[in-house]
């Protein structure tokens, strides 16, 4: 009896462990979803102090945005053959460091060369965290309130870094918001090398496939860059059409080269896993629409309804506690019960009635019921839709590969998702400037805009839908029992979309904007005791 008491106790000392670096993991993944919003609300006070061009200073975005996405891939198959948990630590660590030196930059090349090194450690930490709450969680029923953990930090993350954000620029300076980091990665370094399990990884005895590496990694570095250019360059510009070109001439060279070797940085065998690939392609659609109602609807609030970043932080409240409440245990029943490929549709019909609700804004729109509701639509959107298609993903990779299916998850939305936000900027900008061309007030024409864009993006969720009726049904009700990788959801851990509000607002339709007067934006938010908006800036914004 002593003795199974003893295993008893060590088991449920295991059970707690594990449970404990989830906290951790999550830590790690709140820095970056905060330094993600955290960083756009602070832009205008970069561009002052450090006298950056209107050009120069999307590069604070652009630079983390570029390595934070290239090395996505090679991270996540790092974590296999070296093991998570030395990848995670590391990327901590030099994420942690690139932020001090952010906040201490003197110049702007300073602060962009400090931005490239903190896309990398975030790409090292996100890559592995994924695939740690992979292998920590194997039982479909732990993984899945694991996953909704994660994907509720997430959530979260975004909103908060609107809040910290105007709170940090306005109480202290912009350097804080890159030291806020600093005391959440030391604390998280320490517990995660106490925490996190120890992993052997494969190994490096057959060596590393060193020029696949070099070659995916440049790929996407170019195809990324070409991509985030496009907003201010134009899709048929020369510099966006030649490195476009380049990138895929790389990325063809690279999986010529992955099919001739023996031991491959990307085994082509993962490409093999339909579900994978499959559901990566459903992601990229559902994004496009999710991605849109942030970025343009974190515009539309701050253009049109003049609200600071601190009210627009809680205007997301429905979306945020929305999340909030399904990962306690919802969506994880529902799955259950109906299957993911039910749940995952009725999520991105959800979103679809969201952003539809978006598009009958106005300048003047009261909160509630329309813009409240279309944040709950969505909030319930992303709370129902994307833990059962991430069960779908890795429904069928193998535990050995669990990092580089990560990684090629995360490669995924954050190429569709900058692809689908670049493409609606552009005809949000265009049609925008076609309304004002016509005689269209700068207010008007700028909604008009962001409508136009809403509506896109709800048809390419609809594309998804149609897209994940066909490849996803059968497979996915055949795994809905098997385990799944986290991913994390929203812009906030998608940095490839931040320099939208640089790009999207037109100059000449900002200064229409500012000239035009704007005497009433009651929104409707009833947060003090008169019925007024608390804290909205009824002189403008």
């Amino acid at each position: 009896m002593p003795h199974l008491s003893s295993l008893s106790s060590l088991s449920a000392n295991a059970d707690r462990r594990r449970w404990m670096s989830l906290l951790v993991v999550c830590m790690a993944q709140l820095m970056i979803v905060l330094d993600t919003t955290i960083v756009n609300v602070a832009l205008p006070s970069i561009q002052h102090d450090l006298h950056f061009t209107q050009g120069n200073l999307t590069w604070v975005i652009d630079a983390f945005l570029v390595t934070f996405g290239s090395f996505l891939l090679l991270a996540g198959r790092l974590g296999d053959l070296l093991g998570r948990k030395r990848v995670f630590l590391l990327g901590l660590t030099v994420f942690t460091i690139a932020s001090v030196l952010c906040g201490v930059a003197p110049s702007q090349g300073f602060l962009i060369g400090a931005r490239f090194l903190q896309g990398i450690g975030a790409a090292l930490q996100a890559s592995v965290i994924l695939a740690i709450i992979v292998t920590e969680f194997p039982e479909p029923a732990d993984r899945a309130r694991a996953m909704s953990a994660y994907v509720f930090v997430s959530v979260a993350g975004g909103s908060l870094g609107l809040l910290a954000g105007g709170v940090l620029t306005e109480a202290l300076s912009w350097h804080w918001i890159f030291f806020v980091n600093v005391p959440i990665g030391i604390a998280t370094l320490a517990l995660g090398r106490a925490l996190v399990p120890s992993d052997r990884g494969l190994g490096l005895q057959h060596g590393i496939d060193w020029l696949g590496s070099i070659l995916v990694t440049v790929a996407l570095m170019i195809g990324i860059y070409a991509i985030v250019q496009a907003t201010s360059h134009g899709w048929a510009s020369a510099q966006v059409l030649g490195f476009g070109a380049l990138s895929l001439v790389l990325l063809g060279a690279f999986g010529l080269l992955e099919s001739r070797l023996e031991n491959p940085i990307m085994p082509l065998r993962i490409l093999s896993v339909g579900g994978l690939v499959g559901s990566s392609v459903v992601r990229g659609f559902l994004v496009t629409g999710m991605y849109s109602t942030f970025f343009l609807g974190t515009l539309y609030l701050e253009h049109i309804r003049h609200l600071s970043a601190l009210d627009t932080g809680l205007a997301y409240m429905p979306w945020t506690i929305t999340v909030a409440i399904l990962s306690l245990g919802v969506t994880s029943r529902l799955v259950a019960r109906f299957g993911p490929t039910r749940v995952l549709l009725g999520g991105m019909v959800a979103v679809i009635g969201g952003l539809m609700l978006l598009t009958t804004t106005g300048p003047h729109t009261a909160f509630f019921p329309t813009i409240g509701v279309s944040f709950f639509l969505i909030g319930l959107g992303i709370g129902t839709a994307f833990m059962p298609l991430l069960q779908i993903a890795m429904a069928s990779v193998p535990p050995a590969d669990a990092g580089l299916g990560s990684g090629i998850v995360n490669v995924s939305q954050q190429i569709s998702g900058a692809i689908g936000l670049a493409v609606l900027s552009t005809i949000a900008t265009n049609h925008s400037k076609a309304l004002a061309a016509g005689g269209t007030s700068a207010t008007n024409a700028l909604i008009g805009g962001y409508h136009l864009a809403f509506t896109i993006g709800a048809i390419a969720v609809a594309v998804g839908i149609g897209t994940a009726l066909v490849v996803l049904r059968t497979r996915s009700e055949k795994s809905s029992a098997a385990p799944a990788p986290a991913l994390d959801p929203l812009p906030a851990d998608g940095p490839a979309f931040e320099n939208l509000a640089l790009d999207l607002l037109d100059p000449e339709l900002a200064a229409a904007l500012d000239a035009e007067s704007d005497d009433e934006h009651d929104f409707g938010l009833p947060f003090d005791s008169d019925g007024a908006p608390l804290g909205v800036d009824v002189e403008g914004y």
